[in-house]
């Protein structure tokens, strides 16, 4: 199985277009590299690929990957649809780049589904595609060899959905757990995750590779660099660090390889100098560049 990250930065990238926070200014001129918006790209045979979300930045990642370009045909594409982890908009607005491409299927959770209806009515009048239920029973196989499994991790709402407090039940946020049936290799995308739980344990037990949730190093980490008032509880992610964080619940599981993904603009991460660097890298986890590829 063979992955591309595509863009490894939490919603609106790095640097973030309207912040001047220290990170920020280090990757405008150029001292720090910058990142587009998480999103992945997944594939059994070396044809068929599927997207692991659909970032805004969707259009630019696609030509930057030769794998993704496409042919042979003038409008033949090896893209075959895309997995949704959640319906955040920095997660989904990518599948209108993807609009007239017909034959495509969009796995995700019956209320991601929900949320998106509008969404989809408009995408449907480009080109049909499938719309499926990724938590169906026994999980589902992919174009290419790959069986996936389905694991909810959190049940935040998007703030653009109306009336939230009465908003369907279910799991909102997901984990995919994606296996090489030539292989056996086990890959496990969780770029959201609200706190660590059993669950997360046994999927990363039984894991390869874990691309995990990186977004905040520390929980005060906002309020530390842009005075931001909003909390990150709140925001539906876990932290790196701290009582409850994850990864000290990575170091349970040194058989996997455990890289950290969707990184927020004010995450020290991003700096490869940085003690928190330093830090994540002596527990045995990574943060990886976009356009690494990856073998499961």
């Amino acid at each position: 199985m063979k992955v591309v990250l595509l863009g490894t930065a939490a919603g609106g990238g790095f640097p973030q277009w309207n912040c001047a926070c220290a990170l920020c200014a280090a990757a405008r001129d150029g001292r720090l590299p910058s990142r587009t918006q998480d999103c992945a790209a997944v594939t059994g045979n070396g044809r068929d690929w599927w997207l692991l979300n659909a970032s805004p930045d969707l259009r630019t990642q696609l030509a930057a990957t030769r794998a993704l370009w496409p042919g042979p045909g003038p409008r033949d594409t090896p893209v075959r649809g895309v997995l949704l982890t959640d319906a955040e908009a920095d997660h989904a607005t990518g599948l209108t780049e993807l609009r007239g491409a017909a034959g495509l299927k969009i796995y995700a959770a019956p209320p991601v589904h929900g949320a998106l209806a509008p969404a989809r009515a408009a995408l449907d009048r480009y080109a049909p595609w499938e719309w499926a239920d990724s938590l169906a029973d026994g999980g589902f196989v992919l174009a290419g060899g790959l069986v996936v499994t389905t694991h909810p991790v959190g049940e935040k709402v998007p703030k653009y959905v109306p009336d939230q407090a009465s908003t369907p039940s279910g799991p909102w946020v997901t984990a995919y757990r994606i296996e090489d049936l030539a292989t056996g290799g086990v890959l496990v995308y969780a770029p959201c995750v609200g706190a660590w739980s059993p669950v997360l344990d046994g999927l990363c037990a039984e894991a390869d590779c874990v691309l995990l949730d990186g977004t905040f190093f520390a929980a005060d980490e906002m309020g530390t660099a842009v005075r931001s008032g909003a909390g990150q509880a709140a925001m539906g992610h876990l932290p790196v660090t701290g009582p409850q964080g994850s990864l000290a619940a990575l170091a349970r599981h040194p058989g996997a390889r455990r890289i950290y993904t969707h990184l927020n603009n004010t995450n020290p991460l991003l700096d490869p100098a940085s003690p928190a660097r330093a830090r994540v890298a002596a527990y045995g986890a990574e943060i990886l560049p976009d356009g690494t590829e990856l073998v499961v």
